[in-house]
Order: C-alpha cells, then structure tokens, then sequence
C-alpha cells in the first residue's frame, strides 16, 4: 500500500522545465542553512521559507560561520531577518569555535526528521558530523575566502543517537517556486495581513487604489525589498504554475492520442 506523504519538500525543475523536483518527503523540519560570511541572502531565504512552508513542513533558520564576521554584522543580519516578517526560530553557529552547537543540538527532537538544506560550502555536512559524533560525512577543506566547497553528491538519512533523523542534501544553487500560494501566504503574513483592508478584494497591490499593502510600503510598515520580494515570489509561481498545468495538460492529450492509435492499430 502506498500512503499519502505528510510533508514535502520540492522546487521547481533546474532549468527551462517546468515540473517539479522532490527534494524531501515526510520530514517535519526544514533547517535552512546560510553563511553569514558571503552567503547571506534575504531574498534567497525568504524563497526557501515559501516551499517549505507550502510542503507543509516547520522551518528553521541556522546561520553559520559566525566566527567569520564581526558581532554587529551578525547582529545586523539577525535584525534584517526580523525586519522582514520572519517568524521561524532562528539559530547561529560556528563549526569553528562551536559556539551555538548545544542550540542546535536542544532542538533536535526524538523520532523528528529535520532536512538541511543550502547552498554549497554553507557548513551542512560539517554540521551533521558533529551531530553524529564522527567524521561519517565527507567534507573539503575551506577555500581562500573561508567558505566551504561543494563535496555532498547524494541525499542520506543519518539517525542520531538522541533518536532524532536527519538528512544532509547536496547544496542547490537553484530553488524555483512552482504553485506555491499557500506558502507565499505563510511567509509573509505581515503583507497578507495589511492585504485585509485592501479596497478590492482581488487587489494585485501594484497599482489599486485603495490598496492597504501599498499605503503600508509608503508609510514605511512594510520593508520595501520585502514587498518587492513578495511580488516577485508571486508572480513567479503563479507563472511557472500556469505553464505546469499547459503541460500536464499537452501530456494528458498525448497520452490519450497514443491509446487511440494503439486501439486503431489493434483494430486493424
């Protein structure tokens, strides 16, 4: 018997195709994994918060190679992240210096599966040994820059000793949106919730009048690359969206093309 997934975890195909791409299944966290050195992207990880949120999985943030910046760079990124609306638990470490180890450790849970996902040299598998205890995962050395090289070709599923699983993933330099309203909704709540009192009730805020979203971006409550993000998500899934369903719909007719020549050819 096949069951239902609970969770998933999934992006758009890499490239011009437009289907998607399961990343996870079944995982009830998603550990979203940035360095805070030249990795740092708020755009990118509002992205990530829209998928897993629309798979139905809990997100949390882990900035790493905390030992690579100054306090108040750390300090400024941790208020850019609130300022943009997150609400998921956010968490620091240096795999230097372990500083933030024992965080990361408490909120590892027993019989809870938690997914690491980022992008190359964030630190994952370096990370994951450290939980295991042993050097069971292959890493690089550092590059001139400090950050990590690319080494994890292959998802696995490690079960930690405090009975927690976790999966390490090989770092993505892409991660598409594809029909992802419900995700969109979760992740930026602030703007959903000044959407309310929005004029039209099928307001785009771009351009209504009336628009409650866009009274707020003026006024300054709302962050404007936050918004601007916001826009982008969502056209971009609702894009890529419409284009899947053109193509299952091809496919579908296809499909039932090739059963009617099949039935010709057997009738004749």
């Amino acid at each position: 018997m096949l069951l239902e997934r609970k969770t998933a975890l999934r992006r758009k195909s890499a490239g011009d195709s437009i289907d998607y791409q399961m990343i996870a299944a079944n995982v009830d966290y998603v550990i979203i994994v940035q360095s805070c050195h030249y990795d740092f992207n708020l755009n990118r990880l509002e992205r990530y918060l829209v998928m897993v949120r629309d798979g139905g999985a809990d997100p949390y943030v882990l900035l790493t190679k905390t030992d690579l910046i100054e306090p108040e760079v750390l300090a400024s990124q941790l208020a850019e992240i609130r300022a943009a609306g997150v609400t998921a638990p956010v968490l620091t470490l240096s795999n230097v210096t372990r500083e933030g180890s024992e965080d990361l450790k408490r909120t590892l849970l027993p019989a809870k599966t938690y997914c690491f996902v980022g992008s190359s040299g964030v630190g994952k598998s370096t990370i994951i040994n450290h939980l295991i205890g042993r050097e069971m995962l292959q890493t690089k050395g550092i590059s001139g820059t400090g950050e990590g090289r690319h080494t994890t070709v292959r998802r696995e599923l490690i079960l930690l000793e405090c009975g927690a699983l976790v999966i390490d993933n090989p770092g993505m330099r892409e991660f598409g949106i594809l029909g992802a309203e419900t995700g969109i909704g979760g992740s930026f709540s602030d703007i959903i919730g000044f959407a309310s009192g929005c004029r039209y009730r099928n307001c785009s805020h771009t351009s209504e009048p009336g628009c409650a979203v866009l009274e707020a971006v003026n006024s300054g409550d709302i962050n404007h690359e936050h918004y601007d993000n916001y826009i982008k998500l969502r056209k971009e899934s609702e894009f890529h969206q419409m284009s899947y369903v053109e193509k299952r719909k091809k496919d579908r007719n296809f499909g039932r093309y090739i059963k009617s020549v099949k039935k010709d050819l057997k009738n004749f």
